[in-house]
């Protein structure tokens, strides 16, 4: 879609409006004896026909009217009538009407040139404008006292001399002078006497004023039958007009004398003439165009803006109000530039009020209105398309003056300027605009909601629709190029900042009592960082500890840990939730989560595998939320406080103390969004979760499971293992590997996955026994292995996680499971040294094909160098070298050396006696030094004697260096050892 043009580059007020110089009050309240006699004061566009003309649009009860009276002048009864009466409310257009007749019968043919008479011809069906006489008796001009006259003129004191004065100077008031001089009416001849001959016409507003007045003087009755009088002599004739205002209905400020005589008026009215009622409901836009623009027609980019937002509204018409697929392009047309709902909010609303001026009211507010947006300085902060209720300009404090004046007090300027549209820096929607999105920011939203809703909600209609629906704000705020969730949005920061406005059920409201923010600005600042840090503890902990799944009831938690052994060491995955005061990628963070996995307090940490960190986001602002529940849970326990306000108030008590409970819950689920675990390089591995909620899961673990296992697309942990897997983690140096090591092999080796359920492997050791990948054995007293079990079922139950059961690779499994047999046979001594004819007995003894004792049977002795008995001993011969010893025993033989020696050789040297060193000296991988010392130094431990010497060298960044010394130092303090790490 083409960008639409802004308002104010398609359409072009009228030069006051331009130069921000709009009518005030008293210029849009025309005052038709003002213009009769030509008062200074008065505006050309009510004094110069042609353009009052130009600036009037042709209403249809205008044009009703005005043909009427064309027709009556021209001298036609038919399809007419004598006496009008126009009914309306204040400010209503009935003095315009008026203004519009003594405009047409003063100028004659003259004013067929002018904009809309060629219109009222006809539909009047004449030819001509007739110059007419005529009379004006405005109630307010005339007193009741000292009556009316000028210079070199005679004083005249009823209405019945004004208007033949008016009509025929001193000949006609003449004929009424006796009947003016002692307040009694005129009736027949002397009516018609005071009367021109010709087209004649009479024209009276505001004659309540006057009746108000005269009734003190004892005027009234002898006005009303003046007024019957006059009626039933236009009546009788053809060309007499007589066009009387009254309001529609008894208006709020009038007494019971006014009422009555209100009534009695309007019966004469209504019996002697025909009432006309001015109302311009629909084509109140037009004339308002009229008036303040310099108008022709829709150009095509003002058709544009209106297709554009005709069809947005018909697509979204059921998130809004009121809007008619058939009639919304219609409504869009009729109103531009003006969006229909600033039209419609003072028709459907604002209306009701008493003192509402509903013609002349809306003129002067918009008139205002356009001025204050037209001007430079706003123009260029805003490219709006139409001018909304959004850009009322609740900030200009004559536009304020103006608008308060229409709802008939000025109570609302505190909550207007706090909340809405005041100075910069004190107007909770400015605030909230700046704090905004860059989208919300730039389309100024929070201000424009915060407006639209005063004006929806302060139009004088009854309490229970004094507010604004959330498809009313939708519809007056929204368009083409503003997101409908975004007014979710920013209702929801205007309910939570704005100190006057009142909400329930997606209706808000502006009005005059603070409403609970307030309180809690209060209650804020004095809300404690210690209880801040108390409650972020205990709900974080609460929000850890929630389990949306079983198997989250297998991970172990442990909460805000200071040093390594605030960690406890199990074989199971176990979440360790930093504290608040250690955010995500701090480098203090970053040493404590690598000293509990290094340690478990003053030992080395064997399931280092185990442990996964979660840590705090440091941009979520969990101090905010956990301030937020502390100020309203401190207002909901002030009784008093909650005995000054009113129920709906006492309800949203209760829904922003939830509501501040579960953002607290929400802040806490965004925050703890950075997981730290070992990764297969020994180091500690940073995931970052992105953006999550609690939407995504029933609880903050189940999203740590799932991001991690195999949905996730990470595999760090998974809810089992396949027993075919097995074998690939064996160790190399293991033939049979324990039950339980196999299982702590998951928790204590970074290379394999982690068990969510530490109970899953002894379904893979069932499994892969019932497939005969493993076999599954154990040990008995003498430590011989014993096969328990190779390809035969077998139970996840039945399966027991010690150090006293193993599991075998089945190739090995198998060699349990064949009945021992004599595989190797071992002689002793295996080496010696005699002198010829010295004897040597020798052993023999067997092993079973699992490396097992097993007696030998029989066994056959040779030698050579000498003699060997059947029992094994052996005489040397009589010369000397070297020889072999044979054992056989079934299809095993075992050999031992012999070496015989004359008697003239030297005595061979006694082997050494005492103790030798067993000594080695090497690199071990990082990975591998648990099993180093399981399979290695465990093995020496209790050797008397033993010494274990650590050298070490690591490269450390300069900047970092310093205090790694100082932490190994203080490390090597702690278990006893000297403190002589050094730099170089």
């Amino acid at each position: 879609m083409a960008k639409l043009k802004p308002w104010y580059q398609v359409v072009t007020p009228r030069e006051d409006l331009r130069d921000n110089r709009p009518l005030d009050a008293s210029e849009f309240a025309v005052h038709l004896d003002h213009i009769r006699t030509g008062r200074g004061t008065v505006s050309k566009d009510y004094t110069d026909p042609a353009r009052f003309f130009e600036r009037t649009f042709m209403t249809g009860s205008l044009q009703e009217l005005a043909s009427q009276v064309l027709r009556r002048l021209n001298g036609i009864q038919v399809e007419t009538s004598a006496v009008f009466n126009m009914a309306t409310q204040f400010g209503g257009g009935k003095t315009h009407a008026l203004t519009t007749l003594f405009h047409l019968a003063n100028h004659a043919e003259a004013a067929k040139d002018w904009k809309g008479v060629g219109s009222l011809l006809t539909k009047g069906q004449v030819s001509t404008v007739p110059k007419a006489d005529v009379a004006v008796f405005v109630g307010t001009e005339f007193d009741a006292i000292t009556g009316r006259k000028g210079e070199g003129e005679p004083t005249r004191m009823t209405p019945w001399g004004e208007i033949a004065w008016q009509l025929g100077g001193e000949p006609l008031f003449a004929k009424v002078a006796k009947h003016d001089a002692q307040g009694v009416a005129p009736a027949g001849d002397v009516i018609r006497e005071m009367l021109p001959v010709g087209p004649t016409l009479i024209l009276m507003d505001e004659l309540m004023n006057y009746i108000a007045r005269a009734r003190k003087l004892g005027l009234r009755d002898q006005f009303y039958t003046f007024f019957q009088n006059l009626g039933e002599e236009a009546r009788a004739r053809n060309n007499l007009v007589v066009c009387v205002s009254l309001p529609q209905s008894i208006q709020s400020e009038m007494t019971p004398e006014d009422e009555s005589d209100f009534v009695s008026l309007k019966k004469s009215c209504d019996r002697i003439g025909k009432p006309i009622l001015m109302s311009a409901d629909k084509e109140m836009s037009e004339i308002i165009r009229r008036r303040l623009f310099e108008w022709d027609t829709l150009s095509n980019d003002a058709k544009a803006t209106v297709s554009a937002y005709a069809e947005w509204a018909a697509d979204h018409a059921q998130e809004l109000a009121g809007v008619d697929r058939d009639a919304i392009h219609e409504q869009f047309k009729a109103c531009y530039p003006f969006h229909p709902s600033v039209i419609s909010v003072f028709e459907r609303k604002w209306q009701s009020l008493p003192r509402f001026q509903r013609t002349r009211g809306i003129l002067r507010l918009l008139a205002l209105w356009v001025a204050h947006n037209y001007q430079d300085e706003h123009r260029r902060n805003t490219n709006e398309p139409l001018i909304t209720l959004g850009l009322a300009p609740l900030d200009n404090p004559m536009f304020r003056s103006a608008l308060f004046e229409q709802l008939g007090s000025s109570e609302l300027e505190i909550p207007v300027t706090t909340d809405v549209a005041g100075r910069v820096n004190e107007s909770h929607s400015l605030k909230l605009d700046r704090e905004a999105s860059e989208a919300i920011k730039k389309s100024q939203l929070h201000r424009k909601v915060a407006t639209t809703i005063f004006f929806e909600s302060n139009g004088g209609q009854s309490q229970s629709r004094a507010e604004a629906s959330l498809p009313e704000i939708k519809t007056d705020v929204c368009g083409p190029d503003i997101n409908t969730a975004d007014v979710d949005t920013v209702l929801e920061g205007l309910a939570g900042t704005c100190f006057y406005l009142q909400w329930e059920r997606n209706r808000y409201r502006f009005g005059l009592a603070p409403n609970l923010n307030q309180v809690l600005v209060s209650r804020r600042g004095g809300v404690q960082g210690k209880a801040i840090e108390e409650r972020i503890c205990e709900q974080t902990e609460k929000v850890f500890r929630k389990n949306g799944t079983d198997a989250c009831k297998f991970i172990e938690r442990e909460f805000f840990p200071k040093r390594s052994n605030d960690v406890k060491e199990v074989p199971r995955i176990t979440l360790v939730a930093m504290g608040i005061e250690h955010p995500a990628e701090d480098r203090t963070t970053l040493e404590l989560m690598n000293s509990i996995v290094r340690d478990a307090g003053t030992s080395g940490r064997t399931f280092k595998s185990a442990l996964l960190f979660a840590a705090a986001d440091p941009a979520e602002n969990v101090r905010d939320r956990a301030r937020e529940v502390l100020a309203w849970e401190d207002v909901d326990d002030d009784e008093e406080t909650k005995k000054r306000i009113d129920e709906a108030q006492f309800k949203l008590l209760a829904r922003n103390l939830a509501n501040a409970r579960r953002d607290l819950d929400e802040a806490i689920f965004r925050a703890y969004k950075h997981l730290y675990l070992l990764g297969k390089d020994n180091k500690l591995r940073h995931i970052d979760l992105g953006n999550i909620t609690s939407s995504a899961a029933g609880c903050l673990v189940e999203v740590y499971l799932q991001r991690l296992g195999s949905n996730g697309g990470l595999d760090e942990v998974v809810d089992s293992v396949p027993a075919r897997k097995l074998p690939n983690y064996w160790p190399a140096s293991m033939t049979e590997w324990s039950t339980k090591g196999v299982r702590n092999a998951f928790y204590s080796s970074p290379l394999l996955p982690r068990l969510i359920n530490p109970d899953m492997i002894k379904r893979a050791i069932a499994d892969g026994v019932s497939q005969g990948i493993i076999g599954y054995a154990t040990k008995d007293a003498s430590g011989r292995l014993k096969l328990e079990k190779l390809k035969e079922g077998l139970f996840d139950g039945d399966v027991e996680i010690s150090d006293d059961v193993y599991i075998l690779k089945g190739d090995e499994a198998l060699k349990l499971k064949e009945p021992p047999r004599l595989a190797q046979l071992v002689v002793r001594p295996e080496h010696e040294v005699v002198k010829i004819g010295d004897q040597v007995s020798y052993t023999c003894s067997g092993l079973d094909q699992y490396g097992q004792s097993i007696g030998v049977g029989d066994v056959t002795w040779s030698a050579t160098g000498g003699t060997i008995t059947s029992p094994g001993l052996f005489t040397a011969g009589d010369h000397g070298g070297a020889f072999i010893v044979k054992a056989l025993a079934g299809d095993a033989e075992a050999l031992a050396e012999l070496r015989v020696t004359s008697k003239d050789e030297p005595e061979p040297l006694p082997p050494p006696t005492g103790q030798q060193m067993l000594r080695w000296r090497g690199s071990v991988p990082t990975q591998k030094w648990m099993n180093f010392y399981t399979k290695v130094l465990s093995k020496l431990a209790n050797t008397p004697g033993l010494k274990l010497e650590v050298s070490f060298e690591v490269p450390l960044d300069r900047e970092q260096a310093p205090a790694k010394a100082a932490e190994t130092r203080s490390g090597l303090k702690e278990l006893g050892l000297e403190e002589g790490a050094t730099l170089s």
